[in-house]
């Protein structure tokens, strides 16, 4: 793209309707120490009980989302072991993916369905039995 006129624009025209006083408008004057002011008095603070049961709240888990959380950790190992297979298959391990199930396993586990919870853990299981297979031992 060519630019061809690159001449500065005219004088800017000040706003519509806006004019300048000639001095008959009032003026701020500071007050030089010309009279004592006081402070006013500060009213009570509200309690904080307010901060403190909103905070409560937070800390309690919603049970749906311990269990969509469990849910969404299963799964992941499940297609990570999935790609473990693959790869075996192959016969390359893909070391990219035994840190991410390494990583999985030990994140703090949350308990929220039983049922789910076995489940979750014989996944782990399998998952613990693969990476000491490939040599990554856990406790």
């Amino acid at each position: 793209m060519r630019i061809e006129n690159n001449s500065r624009s005219g004088k800017i025209k000040s706003k519509a309707g806006v004019s300048k006083s000639n001095g008959s408008g009032a003026v701020f004057k500071p007050n030089m120490g010309q009279g004592e002011t006081r402070a006013m008095a500060v009213g009570a603070s509200s309690p904080m009980a307010a901060v403190d049961a909103i905070l409560a709240l937070q800390a309690v888990e919603d049970p749906i989302f311990a269990k969509r959380k469990a849910f969404v950790r299963g799964e992941t190992m499940l297609d990570i072991l999935e790609d473990m297979k693959a790869d075996l298959l192959t016969g390359q391990v893909n070391e990219s993916q035994l840190n991410k199930l390494l990583a999985i396993v030990q994140q703090a586990k949350t308990k929220s369905d039983p049922n789910l919870d076995a489940l979750i853990e014989d996944i782990e299981l399998r998952a613990k039995v693969e990476l000491a297979k490939m040599g990554h031992f856990l406790s």
